[in-house]
């Protein structure tokens, strides 16, 4: 990211929205909203001084509503651009007309209220979609108790609080009651491969999951996880390696077997109900945390962008490219890559990147 955006020759519109797509000379003319922030980003070095004083504190959409921020925040510390950004809807200048603590704070003079939302347009040769994923919303899926059981959480949430910028610096702490989880489930295929929700392998969740464990060891050596699970999908370079390695070295306990339902247990333990089709036994388990892999789907904005690109989307919300070339969508010069297309994991996305840029870059150039 800092390479990005240090290049010269890339221009970074953070914060804005593509509104519209028209062709112009063989190319694409798009018009962009560059939302208010508020704050100059020229100015702004990101100090933090208007934020240490800012009075009014709102749940973090970046750590999973599992912390707070403020109302002039950064969305997170490696974010490029390094701005400061006035969330509008709950500053108490806009609501109430007063306050303006985090102007007074600004030695730099950065905070900006008078500043507008702009459009600005842009010519280019080539498109590539790159609009990555979401993750489906647990609370249907009523037989994981999520919402109701305090200690269930998705794997998002967990990736948040075992992260050491996290709400908990890095501390696996329960939400019921701030004690360290020692005995974690991990649900795969949580909404995946079911005809209810996402009929299709989420391709990343295994490996998540896997990793996600050996963290928890690495951060408690008294932690135990198990990983319940229909079957492993580690079709990786070094997947299957990296799961046995997960068994031998760091105690993972494997369970074949979907879990069929999470009860409310004491101290809200979480009790997990399964059917072990190893022995062919219904078996129950209590652990600390139960962590939710759930079903990664197209991001939000993908299908209203589509729409205005007037790329074909399949019946999930995957942008639909060419057999033959597969960065290619039907609307000639643009391209797609990573999740917007169908599940994939890092590597995958990164060669899909490689691929879509060398497209654009021969279109641009003449040499398509």
């Amino acid at each position: 990211m800092l390479d990005a955006g240090r290049h010269p020759n890339i221009e970074m519109l953070a914060y804005s929205t593509v509104e519209k797509v028209a062709r112009r000379n063989g190319g694409f003319r798009a018009t962009v909203l560059r939302k208010a922030r508020y704050v100059t980003e020229d100015l702004c070095n990101a100090c933090g001084d208007c934020s240490a004083k800012c009075p009014t504190k709102v749940p973090d959409a970046f750590n999973m509503g599992l912390g707070e921020r403020k109302a002039i925040y950064l969305y997170f510390d490696q974010g490029i651009p390094s701005v400061m950004t006035i969330d509008e809807e709950n500053c108490r200048y806009f609501a109430t007309g007063k306050c303006r603590v985090c102007e007074k704070m600004c030695k730099k003079g950065a905070v900006d209220f008078e500043q507008k939302d702009r459009r600005i347009t842009i010519d280019a040769g080539a498109i590539i979609l790159a609009t990555g994923l979401s993750v489906m919303d647990p609370t249907p899926m009523t037989q994981y108790g999520y919402g109701t059981i305090p200690n269930v959480i998705t794997g998002l949430e967990y990736e948040r609080l075992i992260n050491a910028t996290g709400p908990t610096g890095g501390h696996l702490l329960r939400p019921s009651d701030g004690t360290l989880a020692h005995r974690l489930a991990y649900v795969q295929c949580a909404g995946s491969r079911d005809m209810n929700y996402c009929d299709y392998c989420s391709s990343v969740c295994c490996m998540c999951s896997i990793k996600d464990a050996m963290l928890g060891r690495e951060h408690d050596p008294d932690s135990t996880s198990y990983i319940f699970h229909t079957d492993l999908r580690n079709v990786g370079k070094w997947f299957q390696r990296y799961q046995i390695r997960g068994e031998e070295e760091y105690g993972i306990q494997f369970v074949r077997g979907r879990i069929a339902e999470v009860q409310n247990g004491p101290s809200d333990s979480p009790v997990v109900w399964y059917e072990d089709t190893r022995t062919r036994k219904v078996e129950s388990l209590e652990v600390d945390m139960v962590v939710l892999a759930m079903a990664a789907m197209p991001s939000t904005d993908a299908k209203p962008l589509a729409r205005t690109l007037g790329v074909d989307v399949d019946k999930y919300g995957f942008v639909v490219t060419d057999d033959a070339t597969p960065s290619s969508t039907n609307v000639d010069g643009i391209y797609a890559c990573g999740f917007c297309k169908g599940p994939c994991d890092i590597p995958e996305s990164v060669a899909q990147a490689s691929a879509a840029a060398s497209r654009a870059s021969a279109r641009v150039l003449g040499e398509e």
